[in-house]
């Protein structure tokens, strides 16, 4: 199958520093390896040509005060003092800030067209994923939120479209839940670990969304440790009915990966072998719900050389349904080379991760108990 891809070098302007931990290498590195696997070279991603997005396009989400200090932020000098989430800590500003984020958000845009136009029935925008970006000010390394962007670009341009919105970052995608929390055409679902725990401290199963979206906001805040059976059980049993009572036109996956069990800013119990079985879930669903229209995107990561490249390549394996073998690439580890002498030793291998005695149980008991909460509240 061929599958839309939104992707080149110039997206990895999006540098928020080279001590930072939101790597530009984690979507390059990706890339590379679905080059050596020949993902690319033989055309099952199929390049997608895109522009940055507009002002017009970015005002449906972000305020024009807002855009214009980012604008502000991108020239030599930066911004000083901080303003809107913009500076010292999470997300500084940097050259050309503003030119790199609304790219990110073209890239994004550009492929949900594609798939709604008819081009593709898949794509993927790797880079994409910005989901902690809000109307008036940056926020965990994100400046614009191109998912939100990108689907209030499709509202407008089609006033019948709904839109199911996936997320199963480790964090919560508080930026695009509230881009959409009082409208009826966008129904938000969060797999995070919980704001108990972790940023941005929200994400709880009482955010329902208001006024005519009540009930267009799912959240399923995972306990520490959560492993692949708590997200499947999870993804199982509220995902899927309440995507199936929903009737979405398209569906918008935020695919970070850093609910891994080894990612340095999370503490979630994830392995690659769970991810591929809920990207495979989510390619599923599309295809039962919504004759297979599919927007993936990237998202966090933070075990950028041994986890993202090849849990992404997974993921655009499985969009364009081809086997890999497991034997990484040459050319690819001579890339990887460059930034660890550690290398992965095959493209699906990985260690569980080590569990305290009994917390599994702990974990998957946790995780039912907030199903059956969410179950009381009738999100599903």
């Amino acid at each position: 199958m061929e599958v839309g891809f939104a992707y080149t070098p110039s997206l990895d302007a999006y540098d928020l520093g080279p001590e930072h931990p939101f790597r530009p290498e984690r979507v390059t590195l990706a890339v590379k390896l679905m080059e050596a696997y020949g993902l690319i070279a033989e055309g099952a991603l199929r390049p997608i040509e895109f522009q940055p997005a507009t002002r017009e396009q970015l005002e449906r989400v972000h305020d024009g005060a807002y855009i214009d200090t980012v604008i502000r932020a991108s020239g030599p000098g930066g911004l000083w003092p901080p303003e809107r989430g913009i500076g010292p800590g999470d997300t500084p500003a940097f050259p050309g800030m503003h030119d790199a984020a609304a790219l990110v958000a073209g890239a994004t845009s550009a492929s949900l067209r594609t798939v709604l136009d008819g081009r593709y029935t898949r794509a993927f925008s790797p880079a994409g994923g910005l989901h902690h970006a809000h109307r008036d000010r940056a926020a965990g390394f994100c400046v614009y939120n191109d998912l939100a962007v990108a689907i209030a670009d499709a509202l407008a341009r089609d006033p019948d479209l709904r839109v199911l919105y996936v997320d199963i970052d480790a964090h919560h995608g508080d930026g695009v839940q509230e881009a959409f929390y009082t409208g009826p055409r966008v129904l938000t679902i969060s797999l995070h670990e919980s704001g108990q725990y972790l940023y941005p401290g929200t994400g709880f199963i009482e955010e329902r969304g208001s006024g005519a979206g009540r009930g267009t906001a799912i959240n399923v805040p995972m306990p520490p440790l959560a492993t692949d059976e708590c997200y499947l059980l999870a993804f199982d049993e509220v995902v899927a009915p309440a995507a199936r009572a929903f009737k979405p036109g398209v569906i918008v996956a935020q695919c970070g990966t850093d609910a891994h069990w080894s990612d340095p800013l999370t503490s979630l119990g994830v392995t690659l072998a769970g991810f591929s079985a809920l990207y495979a879930r989510i390619v599923a669903l599309a295809d039962q719900l919504c004759a297979g229209r599919l927007l993936a995107c990237g998202g966090g990561g933070y075990a950028w050389t041994r986890v993202v490249p090849r849990a992404w390549t997974m993921l655009a394996a499985i969009l364009v349904e081809r086997e890999l073998p497991e034997d990484l690439p040459a050319a690819w580890l001579a890339a990887l080379g460059r930034y660890t002498d550690a290398p992965p030793a095959s493209l699906t291998g990985d260690p569980a991760p080590s569990v305290p005695a009994g917390a599994a149980h702990r974990q998957l008991a946790t995780t039912e108990a907030v199903i059956a909460k969410l179950r009381d509240l009738g999100a599903v």
